[in-house]
């Protein structure tokens, strides 16, 4: 049985992207594996944050979780402030990682761009915290897309210069672990960049939480070209509006690019969007339902996360205490 961490930031909702490139997978899983599964509100504060704001996404976004499937019985599902073991390992990570290490972090480089000089420096120490995250419990697996395979790199970096400072093995090797085809979703307004929780427009994305109208009116206004649907993937090339489309329509129905269009090749995009919409409402819509219900009693939610936190904190806290024994912080043996 595996130990497998993965991890989503709680600011904004959970979206069609999240849901298809990440949190699915997450559900599949905990089936034959100890599974831990994070809302991760201390990364999210790398950035400025609304304090009541993040309190509540915290909480919906752990109603969505559980109502896609994760299971906070059979699985830990906490917020990652509750366990202070994080933040105490990510220290010692921070006097671990080489400064050149995070300077060569593309997503760094993306999100800070020519501001780097203004942005707050958790930012810049965002991957140890990250590699803390994963080795808090000594996970061996870690579900992740192409855009966090350096970040996972860098957490091995740092898991084995410490294991070669102090001369122990004492952090294992993580490995990326990908169920099937993990899927890339794009803006619903600019195909070549991801769905993302932090774009301006609302209309860039499907929320977990969206009802059948709003998703109709977005799909309708979703980005595309005046070509009709090709007959073949590969004349999908150069059109990545009409890609993203059709890309969600595969991951949806779990088919192949090829078989979707073979059965809409020639259409115009009116058809098309009609169908995808109500692929997309027959599988979104009972999660956003889902969500609202257990949301309804923000009790329950509490109580969840607390006990997540507690038997998070089980495995954590034997794991830093011993890092922090052999680092010097805590009386040797």
């Amino acid at each position: 049985m595996a130990r497998i961490f993965s991890g989503i930031q709680p600011t904004g909702i959970a979206h069609l992207g999240n849901y298809l490139g990440a949190i699915q997978n997450w559900a599949a899983l905990q089936e034959g594996n100890e599974s831990i599964y994070c809302l991760v509100d201390l990364h999210a504060i790398t950035v400025w944050q609304e304090p009541d704001a993040l309190r509540a996404q915290t909480r919906t976004n752990a109603a969505l979780l559980i109502a896609c499937g994760i299971d906070p019985v059979h699985s830990i599902l906490f917020h990652q402030s509750a366990v202070h073991a994080h933040a105490r390992l990510a220290w010692i990570f921070n006097c671990v990682a080489r400064f050149g290490w995070l300077g060569r972090m593309t997503q760094f480089k993306d999100k800070a761009g020519k501001d780097r000089e203004n942005v707050s420096t958790g930012l810049f120490v965002y991957p140890n915290l990250m590699a803390a995250d994963i080795l808090t419990y000594h996970a061996t697996e870690v579900p992740v897309g192409e855009d966090q395979s350096q970040h996972l790199e860098l957490a091995n970096d740092i898991a084995q210069k410490f294991n070669h400072d102090y001369g122990i093995a004492f952090f294992p090797t993580i490995t990326p672990r990908i169920i099937g085809t993990t899927a890339r979703i794009m803006s619903l307004r600019d195909g070549t960049k991801k769905m993302s929780k932090s774009d301006a427009s609302d209309q860039s994305r499907i929320n977990l939480t969206d009802d059948a109208d709003t998703i109709a009116q977005k799909i309708r206004r979703a980005k595309t070209d005046p070509e009709p649907l090709p007959e073949s993937a590969e004349n999908l090339d150069g059109r990545p509006e009409a890609r993203n489309l059709v890309g969600i329509y595969a991951a949806l129905a779990d088919a192949r690019v090829a078989d979707v269009l073979r059965d809409h090749g020639g259409q115009g995009f009116g058809t098309f969007k009609e169908r995808l919409t109500e692929l997309i409402v027959a599988k979104i819509t009972p999660i956003g339902a889902e969500a609202a219900r257990l949301a309804a009693d923000p009790g329950t939610i509490e109580r969840i996360l607390q006990d997540g936190a507690a038997r998070a904190a089980a495995i954590a806290e034997p794991i830093v205490r011993e890092a922090e024994r052999i680092v010097g912080l805590l009386p040797a043996r």
